[in-house]
């Protein structure tokens, strides 16, 4: 990891989605169309989406994790999560990136998540 790549002392390692875009709530239902393969919850209940950041252009700009960095399919999950948003009305552009910090933990699920593979 770069010191580029790595949040200022202070700033959240997580930065905030833009959850008062117009197209925010439209974006993340697309992301819940977009499924692990090998866990049966879509990758936005599971808490592999950390940010999802729409500019006044309308551009979105995902960072997501993975289970785990090897995962068989790292390689194509940002292209399935890219597909599943580019065709939101509204939506001009969309760039996905994987991001391994901070790493991916259960704490990270939602709710429903956790009910649907037993963890509650």
């Amino acid at each position: 990891m770069t010191h580029a790549d790595t949040p200022a002392e202070g700033e959240p390692l997580i930065r905030p989605s833009s959850t008062d875009h117009p197209l925010y709530e439209r974006v993340v239902e697309a992301c819940r169309t977009v499924y692990d393969p090998e866990i049966p919850v879509n990758i936005y209940d599971l808490g592999l989406v950390y940010t999802i950041d729409i500019n006044e252009a309308n551009e979105v700009s995902i960072h997501m994790s993975l289970t785990a960095p090897g995962c068989p399919v790292a390689g194509e999950m940002p292209g399935w999560v890219a597909d599943a948003v580019e065709p939101v009305e509204g939506v001009k552009q969309v760039d996905v990136n994987l991001v391994w910090e901070p790493p991916w933990g259960m704490d990270r699920m939602s709710d429903e998540a956790r009910l649907e593979l037993g963890f509650m």
